[in-house]
């Protein structure tokens, strides 16, 4: 039996808590802005357990929300989405693959790394959306070289416009958990304090 939304949630930030993925201070992000908190997912594959959990929460979102029978491959936005999405594409049994940091210019000269065929679908995996800019451009790579790609999946939304911004280069983005709902939850159970809160909730209300 799936545990219900809300639960999932709670369970993740609790997760989150404990391996001290939430930093407070001040933060340049990958889309340029600057953040007063930093959700920190690089660190999940240095606990065995909690990477494991996590993982499996993806699947678990992947199968609810868009089905695998409806993408072919998946591809692990560089650096912070390609442990999770390496490890969700061997247990959903699919080609994995990853758009390059930057343009290869020696050998095949290739701008993605993997097998892909023009005209299979892709699911594009990240760690967490802030602008959408790390996806954007992976799946502008993808399209490049005859990849479709409809579907965007992450752990956290962090709401600052990343959703629509996908939306416009028709990619629907799929995630477990908004900023907000983090922050009420990990204020619920006295893991961040009411200014710590306060502090994520402006800065997503800013954006």
């Amino acid at each position: 039996m799936t545990p219900n939304r809300e639960v999932v949630k709670e369970q993740l930030c609790k997760i989150l808590y404990k391996i001290g993925a939430l930093k407070f201070g001040t933060f340049k992000l990958t889309s340029g802005k600057i953040s007063p908190y930093y959700i920190d997912l690089r660190v999940v594959p240095s606990f065995p357990d909690a990477f494991r959990r996590i993982c499996d929460l993806y699947i678990q979102l992947i199968k609810d929300r868009i089905g695998t029978e409806n993408f072919k491959r998946i591809a692990g936005i560089p650096t912070a989405g390609m442990p999770f999405a390496s490890v969700v594409a061997y247990q959903l049994n699919k080609p994995f693959l990853y758009p390059r940091p930057s343009e290869r210019t020696h050998g095949r000269e290739r701008k993605v790394e993997g097998i892909l065929v023009a005209g299979d679908k892709v699911l594009l995996l990240d760690d967490l959306v802030t602008a959408g800019t790390s996806l954007l451009k992976a799946a502008s790579a993808i399209r490049a070289e005859g990849g479709v790609i409809n579907d965007a999946v992450v752990l956290i939304y962090r709401e600052e416009g990343g959703e629509g911004k996908l939306a416009k280069k028709s990619i629907k983005l799929h995630y477990l958990l908004k900023a907000g709902e983090a922050a009420n939850a990990l204020h619920s159970i006295g893991a961040i304090t009411d200014m710590e809160m306060k502090t994520i909730l402006k800065q997503r209300k800013e954006n």
